[in-house]
């Protein structure tokens, strides 16, 4: 005797097409895991804006407040609706995803950050008048106009608001603050030229600072140099060695720390792929493979090392966060790692 299985229904699901509220919704899914995910997309916005001075403020560590302000190039108040429509982006036309300069390129941030917060983007281009758009859990409201010296200022508040079981993943204020800091650390290691501060306003007014860092002029080194040394810390900039070496298409720079400054953990390990902070095995691997026999196993090297290449030479493409990169030849960036850390270290 057969018996009728307790899983299968006997009505036939129905295929159905998702409204933009929810593609959207599922999209900041993968976008924005927290408030530093939202953060990283809005500072990187800045940056491909052209921006020189960046600020960000946060309340409760960004779960109730987040706002960037920059002094780019702005958004024409035409435009605004579609900045915030999905894959609607200036970077690239479609065809050359296999040469990405900018650090955004996919059009999913702002409609993303509309569609789970209450979002508000205030732009002005020169020789036009400021304007606003503002959309919250993914309605849209009408452009009008604002007040704006120039560039662009970006407020999200109430983050996963119309996703409140996301809010029950999220860490302590202090946590959250810790990681929104990380994030704008590590872009403005990539960015020397770039002012960068971040104020907790939690307590409303402007706040405390808790970042800050100044633009850094000279060549390439010199202010990286500086910009290092205001980010890791004096000793780090002391003890570290200028690395600078190339192959087979690939640039290397950067400074790398003597074995005597090696820590405890990780946690002072910086790589840059065009720019762009990743977290990549194989680039944390030769970065080991370097120190093997300088560092006993409980030790760690410090390093912020950059690799610059053609675009076409590595895929960024890879998922939506963009922190995970793929080189076309892996070897060939590991064994530059290797070999340059290993030339400066003997020295």
């Amino acid at each position: 005797m057969s018996y009728p299985s307790p899983n299968i229904s006997d009505s036939r699901p129905v295929i159905r097409q998702l409204d933009d509220a929810a593609i959207n919704r599922i999209a900041a899914g993968e976008v924005v895991e927290r408030p530093a995910s939202a953060v990283k997309e809005l500072v990187e916005n800045a940056i491909d804006a052209g921006a020189a001075r960046i600020t960000v403020e946060i309340a409760d560590g960004g779960k109730t407040l987040i706002r960037v302000t920059d002094d780019g190039c702005g958004i024409a108040a035409e435009d605004l609706p579609l900045a915030l429509a999905r894959h609607a982006t200036s970077k690239i036309d479609g065809s050359d995803l296999l040469n990405i300069h900018t650090f955004g390129f996919r059009g999913e941030a702002l409609p993303s950050l509309g569609a789970v917060g209450r979002l508000t983007l205030i732009s002005r281009v020169p020789g036009a008048e400021a304007a606003r758009i503002r959309v919250a859990g993914g309605r849209i409201e009408p452009v009008k106009p604002a007040a704006l010296r120039a560039g662009t200022v970006v407020e999200l508040r109430d983050i996963f608001f119309a996703t409140p079981a996301r809010l029950k993943f999220m860490r302590s204020d202090r946590a959250e603050t810790q990681a929104v800091t990380d994030v704008v650390k590590r872009l403005a290691m990539a960015e020397p030229a770039v002012a960068f501060t971040l104020r907790d306003v939690s307590g409303g007014g402007e706040g405390r600072v808790v970042f800050r860092a100044d633009a850094e002029t000279g060549d390439l080194f010199d202010a990286l140099h500086g910009r290092l040394g205001g980010v890791l810390g004096r000793d780090f900039a002391e003890n570290a060695l200028r690395i600078d070496a190339s192959r087979d298409g690939l640039r290397l720079f950067g400074y790398a720390a003597l074995p005597t400054f090696s820590r405890g953990a990780t946690v002072a390990q910086y790589l840059f792929v065009n720019g762009r902070p990743v977290r990549d095995r194989t680039l944390t691997g030769a970065l080991r493979a370097a120190y093997f026999d300088l560092l006993s196993r409980d030790r760690h090297p410090a390093a912020a090392l950059f690799i610059d290449c053609d675009p076409q030479l590595v895929d960024v493409n890879v998922h939506p966060a963009k922190s995970e990169v793929r080189f076309r030849e892996p070897g060939t960036a590991r064994g530059l790692i290797v070999s340059a850390l290993r030339h400066a270290l003997a020295e």
